[in-house]
C-alpha cells in the first residue's frame, strides 16, 4: 500500500453515514456575504526560472492551462464542477499517483493533489519534525523511503506543469485524542510553518542534489488543504487566515449545496451521497465505503468485492446525477492512494472519472480553479444558488440575473 495510512486513525474523522429519515436536506440561502477579496496578482514574469531558496523550488510563471473564471450571464445554467481530491499524494511501489495524473491529463482534467509534508523528510532526519502536543520526530504514518522521495517529487512537478494542484495534508496524520481536534491556532500554524519547511528544503533534508528543483513556488501554489480525520477545522481557519489561504476541504457531512464561507475561506465539504439505492446517505471518501462494506478491514471477503466495486460505483453517479440534472452543485470526492479491498475504490474512481468528465457541461477542475470561479460570480446569484435543494432543476433565469 502506498499511502501507509494507519487505518485505525481514520475512523473518528471520516465515517458519517446516516439513514434516509434524516437524509433530506434543508435548503437555505444563508447570510448575504461580501463580495471576495481578489487573491493578489502573480507577478510579471519574464520566462526565465527563478530558482528559491537551497534549489528545492523554483519560480517558473503562473499554473498553466487553469480554467478561465468568468461570472454566469443571466439565466445560463452553471458548469457541473467535480473535484477529485488525494489524501497523502505519495508515489508508492502501485504508482497510484502516476497513474491518476496521466488519468487526468488523457482527460483534460485536473485534480488536486494533497502532499503530506513528512513524504519528503527522511526517516533519518524524523526528529526535524516537532508535532503539536507529541514528541519530536513521532508521526501516526510512516515516513517515506528515500526511493518514494524521488519519485513523489517526480510527480508533484508533472501533476503541476499539467495543470493539477498541489495542496497540503499537513504532516503527522495525528487524530483523536491529541491531534488536530485538539489543536490550538498557535499549534496550526506550527504544522503549517513546518509543511513548508519540509516541502521547500527537501535538497537540504535528503541530499538529493542532483534532483531538479519543483517548477513551483510552495508559497503560491498551496492556498488550501484536508486536515488528517477532518478534524480541528474551527482553529484552523482562524490558522489558515495568516497564509491568504482560499478555501479549507476539512469538514464533513454537508449535503450536496453550493459551497460557502467559514471565516472568510471557501468550504469544500465531503458530501454526503445517496448510498444503498437512497436507503442512507454515505460520505463521499472511500474510508467510508470501506467502513461501511467491510467494517474498516482493509481485505474483506473477496467474494464481496464485484458486490462492493458497484455499490461504491452507484453511489458517485447517484450523487453526481442528483446535481448534474439538478442544481449544478459541485461534488467533491476525496481518496487515499490505497489498494484497500483489492483496489476496488481505485477501479471505482476511474469509472465515475471516465463517465463523469466526458459529460457535455461538466468541468473537472481542482479546488484552487473552483475558489477562482466562485470568486468572480456576483454575491446575488451564489446565495440564490445556495438556496436549491440538490436534486432541484430550476428555472435558470430566476436564479442567475
Amino acid at each position: 500500500m502506498a499511502a501507509l495510512l494507519v487505518v485505525a486513525s481514520l475512523v473518528a474523522g471520516y465515517l458519517l453515514l446516516t439513514g434516509s429519515d434524516t437524509a433530506t436536506p434543508t435548503a437555505s440561502s444563508g447570510a448575504r456575504e461580501k463580495p471576495a477579496a481578489k487573491p493578489d496578482p502573480e507577478p510579471e514574469w519574464d520566462g526565465r526560472t527563478k530558482i528559491l531558496g537551497d534549489g528545492s523550488t523554483s519560480y517558473t510563471g503562473p499554473p498553466k492551462g487553469q480554467l478561465k473564471p468568468v461570472p454566469l450571464k443571466p439565466g445560463e445554467k452553471p458548469p457541473q464542477f467535480v473535484v477529485f481530491s488525494w489524501d497523502g499524494a505519495l508515489q508508492g511501489d502501485d504508482g497510484l499517483f502516476a497513474h491518476y495524473r496521466e488519468l487526468a491529463e488523457e482527460y483534460d482534467a485536473h485534480m488536486t493533489f494533497f502532499l503530506t509534508g513528512i513524504y519528503l523528510l527522511p526517516k533519518s532526519k524524523k526528529d526535524l519534525y516537532s508535532p503539536p502536543q507529541h514528541s519530536k520526530g513521532s508521526a501516526a504514518i510512516s515516513f517515506a523511503t528515500d526511493e518514494h522521495i524521488r519519485t513523489t517529487l517526480e510527480q508533484l512537478g508533472k501533476a503541476w506543469q499539467g495543470g493539477s494542484e498541489i495542496g497540503t495534508h499537513f504532516n503527522g496524520h495525528f487524530c483523536g485524542k491529541e491531534g488536530g481536534g485538539d489543536w490550538s491556532v498557535a499549534e496550526w500554524k506550527s504544522e503549517i510553518d513546518q509543511f513548508y519547511d519540509f516541502a521547500e528544503k527537501w535538497k537540504t533534508n535528503t541530499g538529493f542534489r542532483d534532483a531538479d528543483p519543483l517548477p513551483f513556488d510552495f508559497r503560491k501554489e498551496v492556498t488550501g488543504g484536508r486536515a488528517p480525520c477532518l478534524e480541528g477545522q474551527e482553529n484552523l481557519l482562524k490558522a489558515a487566515k495568516d497564509y491568504k489561504w482560499r478555501y479549507d476541504a476539512s469538514s464533513a457531512g454537508d449535503f450536496q449545496i453550493w459551497p460557502r464561507k467559514k471565516n472568510g475561506i471557501w468550504d469544500f465539504p465531503l458530501q454526503m451521497l445517496p448510498y444503498e439505492g437512497g436507503k442512507y446517505q454515505g460520505l463521499s471518501m472511500d474510508f467510508n465505503f470501506l467502513y461501511n462494506q467491510s467494517e474498516g478491514e482493509t481485505e474483506g471477503d473477496p467474494a464481496n468485492y464485484p458486490q462492493w466495486e458497484e455499490q461504491t460505483v452507484a453511489s458517485y453517479m447517484s450523487g453526481f446525477n442528483r446535481v448534474y440534472y439538478g442544481s449544478r452543485a459541485p461534488l467533491f470526492i476525496g481518496n487515499h492512494f490505497e489498494d484497500w479491498n483489492g483496489g476496488i475504490y481505485m477501479r471505482a474512481v476511474d469509472r465515475v472519472f471516465k463517465a463523469m468528465c466526458t459529460k457535455k457541461d461538466v468541468k473537472c477542475v481542482s479546488f484552487r480553479e473552483l475558489a477562482d470561479w466562485l470568486d468572480v460570480q456576483k454575491p446575488g446569484t451564489l446565495q440564490r444558488l445556495r438556496g436549491l435543494d440538490p436534486a432541484q432543476s430550476p428555472d435558470w433565469s430566476t436564479v442567475v440575473h
